[in-house]
């Protein structure tokens, strides 16, 4: 199966995750390729998708918001998986709502979303992005629970398999 990994990040955390995940397909023997949801031209030759974004204030970023209004009808007739980073919930343990982007989603409809929790460095954030997380009440440090991602990544991958000819 031909995979397209498009992610959105403002700092970086979520490119990771993307990578991560990348790298758990192309072991399940998956062709992968990964790109920045600004860069993406076309995704007619892929048969599945996996989107990742950094939420912020409740939302993708607006370079996943874009790919996802600019490639709609298109992604109605793919295989599709999404995930979310951030921080909400944190450092509790679980991220507190899962369907904070659910405009988007219901949009494209994938076959699974997965909220994973982010990291925040505030030496990174601008001063807005440094306010509104201090209001917020947001903790410094990385909460990513990277084999959480790599068993959803698999579990993908076995999602995949299944969808696949004589799978």
């Amino acid at each position: 199966m031909r995979v397209l990994i498009v992610w959105a990040s403002r700092h970086g955390a979520t490119t990771e995750v993307a990578e991560t995940v990348a790298e758990e397909l192309m072991n399940a023997g998956m062709e992968v390729t990964l790109s920045e949801a600004s860069a993406v031209t076309s995704i007619a030759e892929y048969d599945g998708l996996v989107l990742g974004s950094a939420v912020y204030m409740t939302q993708w970023v607006d370079d996943m918001r874009r790919f996802a209004t600019t490639f709609h009808d298109e992604l109605q007739n793919k295989n599709l998986w999404a995930f979310s980073v951030g921080l909400s919930g944190v450092p509790k343990g679980n991220v507190q709502d899962p369907v904070r982007v659910g405009p988007v989603l219901l949009k494209i409809n994938p076959r699974e979303h997965k909220t994973f929790a982010g990291r925040l460095r505030p030496r990174e954030l601008s001063l807005r992005e440094r306010s509104i997380a201090r209001l917020g009440g947001a903790v410094e440090g990385d909460f990513r629970d990277w084999d959480e991602i790599r068993a959803w990544a698999r579990s993908v991958a076995e999602d995949m398999r299944s969808l696949e000819p004589g799978g």
